[in-house]
């Protein structure tokens, strides 16, 4: 029986990679604040994620936070996700989302569906189905903080790649914007007004077709319980394109907002974490 069926305050198992070094962010900072707050309403333990499946027993449920990119040990992640169907140990965010928590093949579906998304293939046969462009991104399907990533001059497929990259014209954008995301509540925007400076962020004043863009992606994951965010470039002739459906550890950037929304955010997920608990 859990503690927090007994009346007890309930207890959290905080996954984070405090020593992870980010471009241009501080995971550490981010999560120290957080788990500051949660411990107001829960008893919170932190854990680097290679150790997470060997300690989840025995809490109440899991917050998986500032992990850093899964790629760089898969096998430990792959071990945690089996031991959470094993156990049936909650999870916060939990494992049944389809954007970034299951790779990058969502990019290449949503393309596909005519969703507004940055052109996406992983097809040989598909290349000519890009626009033409200045140049094209290659990256792997299961990358991650550009691990993997690399430019070409023409839209290419290397003939062993199977079914592991995409390919993408890079797109002349003037900016980038970040909408997040508790559950389907959306909390604020953030946007990084100087393309070659991605994470100094400012807040952005979301316009209601801005929202509407945001929200059609958030309802189609299927994720059940966590923090979402849509990451989108604004192109040169006005257009929002999805560059990314982050829903397993999202960076919130917590410090480049306003007190009292940030205040706001840190009460709607401690009762996103009690929703996953019930």
């Amino acid at each position: 029986m859990s503690t927090a069926s007994c009346g007890a305050r309930p207890s959290v198992l905080f996954v984070t990679d405090l020593a992870y070094e980010a471009r241009g962010r501080r995971y550490c900072d981010e999560d120290i604040f957080l788990t500051s707050r949660l411990r107001e309403s829960f008893d919170v333990a932190l854990c680097h994620p290679r150790d997470a499946a060997a300690l989840l027993d025995g809490f109440d449920a899991v917050v998986v936070r500032n992990s850093g990119p899964v790629l760089h040990y898969r096998d430990a992640y792959d071990a945690f996700r089996a031991r959470v169907r094993e156990t049936g140990v909650r999870v916060h965010n939990t494992l049944d989302g389809r954007g970034d928590m299951a790779g990058k093949q969502y990019l290449v579906d949503l393309s596909r569906d005519g969703f507004p998304v940055i052109p996406t293939i992983d097809r040989a046969e598909d290349l000519g189905l890009l626009p033409r462009a200045a140049g094209y991104v290659v990256k792997p399907k299961l990358g991650a903080d550009s691990v993997g990533l690399r430019f070409t001059d023409t839209p290419e497929l290397p003939g062993d790649a199977g079914d592991t990259l995409l390919v993408q014209p890079r797109i002349d954008f003037r900016y980038e914007v970040s909408f997040y995301y508790v559950g389907h509540d959306f909390q604020y925007a953030l946007h990084a007004p100087h393309p070659e400076r991605r994470w100094v962020l400012e807040p952005y004043s979301a316009s209601a077709a801005d929202l509407d863009f945001a929200r059609r992606f958030v309802e189609w994951n299927t994720l059940t319980h966590g923090i979402q965010r849509v990451d989108a470039c604004r192109t040169a002739e006005g257009e929002l394109l999805l560059v990314e459906l982050e829903d397993l550890n999202p960076y919130l950037s917590l410090d480049r907002v306003t007190d009292e929304v940030r205040e706001g955010f840190v009460a709607r997920m401690k009762d996103s974490v009690r929703d996953v608990l019930a």
